[in-house]
Order: C-alpha cells, then sequence, then structure tokens
C-alpha cells in the first residue's frame, strides 16, 4: 500500500501541477494529488495538459469523477499510462455542476452503480484505487451506514479509503458544505478500528501539522486542504517528523527554485501569473510578506517575481510575524480561498 500519512487535497482551481510542484519543494514526503478530473475530458480533451506533470510532482494521484464503469476505467487506464502513482474517485463533490453530471457525492445514493465503477477501475489498472467520499448525504448519515458502503466497495477491491468526516448537503453550495455540516472525524477512527485491514485517511477542518499527527494516532493518513494553500509551509516540519527525511525547507530557497522553474515555463509558452497566482502566500507572516504579495500580484511576471526575491533576501534567517492589518488589498483580494475538492 502507498504511503498515505500526509496528503494534499485535491482543490479545484488550486492543485495544479504549477502548486504541486510547490509544495513539493516544500516536503519530499507528502503525498499529492490533481484536481478533480472529469473522465469526459479525458477521453476527449487534450491528455497533456491535462494529465501532464513533472516527475519531482510524485507521488502524485490523479482524481478522476464521472458516473460510468467504462469511461472511467479507460480514464484510469490513460491515467496509469501517464505515470499517477495512485487513481482516486471523488465520490464527495456536492457542486451543482456535480449533480448535473451525475457524479461526485450524489453517486452515494446509488452504492451499486458505485461498486460497479469500483471494480472496472481496479480491474483495469494495477495502481491502487482509492475513493475520496463524505459520510453521508443531506445530514441523514449514520456510522452503521457508512460501514455498510465501505465494506460493499471494498468488496469491489478497494483498500484506500480517504474520508471528508462530513455529510454532504447536496441543497447547498459547495462553501456552506465545508463549514455547515459537523465534522465526525470519530467515525473515521471507528472505521479504522472496524476495518483494520484497510487503509483510512481523515479529511476536513485540519489545520496544522500537529493536527495531523494527532489524527495519525488513531486513523492511517491525514489530508489537508486550504491550510497549504493559505500557507504552503504548514508543511514545514513535514518530512522530518513525518517521514523521518533530513529535508528542512527555506522559504527563500523555495522562491528561488521556483524561480527557475517560472523560467523554464515560460519558455514553454506558460503565462507567468499561472505560476505566480500560486505563490502570492509564499511568505505569509514574514517580514516583507505583504510586499511580497503585492509585488507579484500587480507585476504578473518574472521581472515581478526578482524584484519581489532581491526586497526579502535582506529577511533571510530573521523570525517572527508581519502584522496584517487594514482591509484587505489587491493581493489579499487575488489569493481567494480555494474550492476544497471532496
Amino acid at each position: 500500500m502507498p504511503d498515505l500519512r500526509l496528503a494534499v487535497a485535491p482543490m479545484v482551481d488550486r492543485t495544479d501541477r504549477h502548486f504541486r510542484y510547490l509544495v513539493r519543494q516544500v516536503s519530499r514526503g507528502v503525498r499529492l494529488y490533481t484536481e478533480m478530473t472529469v473522465d469526459q475530458a479525458v477521453l476527449k480533451g487534450n491528455r497533456e495538459r491535462l494529465l501532464g506533470f513533472r516527475p519531482e510532482e510524485r507521488p502524485l494521484a490523479l482524481q478522476l469523477a464521472g458516473h460510468d464503469p467504462e469511461s472511467l476505467a479507460e480514464a484510469a487506464r490513460i491515467g496509469e499510462a501517464f505515470g499517477y502513482d495512485e487513481v482516486n474517485l471523488n465520490l464527495g463533490c456536492p457542486s451543482e455542476r456535480a449533480q448535473e453530471g451525475g457524479y461526485g457525492a450524489c453517486l452515494l445514493r446509488d452504492p451499486g452503480r458505485v461498486a460497479e465503477i469500483l471494480r472496472a477501475m481496479v480491474q483495469a489498472v494495477r495502481v491502487p484505487v482509492s475513493v475520496k467520499m463524505r459520510l453521508g448525504l443531506d445530514g441523514g448519515e449514520s456510522y452503521p451506514a457508512l460501514a455498510r458502503l465501505v465494506e460493499r466497495f471494498a468488496q469491489s477491491g478497494v483498500e484506500v479509503f480517504i474520508v471528508h468526516a462530513r455529510s454532504a448537503l447536496l441543497a447547498l453550495s459547495t462553501r456552506a458544505n465545508r463549514e455547515i455540516p459537523p465534522l465526525r472525524h470519530e467515525w473515521v477512527y471507528r472505521l479504522k478500528e472496524d476495518f483494520p485491514h484497510l487503509t483510512f485517511v481523515t479529511n476536513g477542518g485540519i489545520r496544522s501539522l500537529e493536527e495531523a499527527l494527532a489524527h495519525l494516532k488513531r486513523v492511517d493518513g491525514a489530508m489537508l486542504g486550504r491550510a497549504v494553500y493559505e500557507d504552503p509551509f504548514v508543511l514545514e516540519e513535514a518530512d522530518q517528523k513525518v517521514f523521518g527525511l533530513p529535508h528542512r525547507p527555506d522559504r527563500l530557497e523555495v522562491a528561488r527554485a521556483m524561480r527557475a522553474y517560472l523560467e523554464e515555463e515560460v519558455a514553454l509558452g506558460t503565462p507567468p501569473w499561472a505560476v505566480l497566482r500560486h505563490m502570492l502566500s509564499l511568505f505569509r507572516g514574514r517580514p516583507k510578506g505583504r510586499l511580497w504579495r503585492r509585488l507579484l500580484s500587480e507585476g504578473r511576471s518574472l521581472k515581478a517575481l526578482d524584484e519581489a526575491l532581491r526586497l526579502v533576501e535582506e529577511e533571510v534567517g530573521e523570525k517572527g510575524q508581519e502584522e496584517e492589518k487594514g482591509p484587505e488589498g489587491k493581493a489579499e483580494r487575488a489569493l481567494a480561498l480555494p474550492r476544497e475538492g471532496v
């Protein structure tokens, strides 16, 4: 089984290949996931654009969404051919778009179809197939019902369950679904106790490495989402404390690595902002952090990054927090909260 002790959640419009490369500079061991990718896009779209990634991003999982077993099996095969280490089925997205497409959390209404999908995907690939699911739907969840779902899905050959420890309320917005349904991480703990042969990763509301480490005492893994996007250095000590690796990142070193990455990407035709937007919070809470964000969000160029780097270099090694006061400016508005995947 893959090492799932610590992972970064799939987040729509956030966990693209540029952000994943950034996170990999901070942690060598954390497991990364793509944005939710609909199977039809894989089958009919530009596969290199959708699925391409750099080897440095691994370990890396492809999250797929859809409702047709054959289509999802074929998309999984394509993902495996691209080199992904895991294929994950989205069973938690509550958005209107997902409901209209018949994928995501609404699939939990039809466990038989989900079992058929998972069986097809497991048979199609050699890499692990996992699910990312909610506790249930529309506030009618119960632990016995959740356990029955896990048991049924496991019979299809799935051994890895990433559980967003909330119910999905399909009548509410995606944002509301991150806040209103109560978190029940203890249910994920119970699943691990009742199914010790399966792998369980808990997700939802985890804001720090310390919280993740606490969950690891009860389950196989913990998955962080928005906290990492708001500040990738939430994972600063992850390699040492979770994976036993000697790597300890430095913000300026990461920024310089991203500068080299941006230069390569621009030469390939990537718009600078596609990379820079993910770097706005790299010096969050540090001296000149607000200036860093402003320069990048207003300049949106390699030249702007060079200027920002020059201005923060004098702060290397300094401690302390930059005080955030006053209304949000342009850069702060540019750093909108991501829509966490399920």
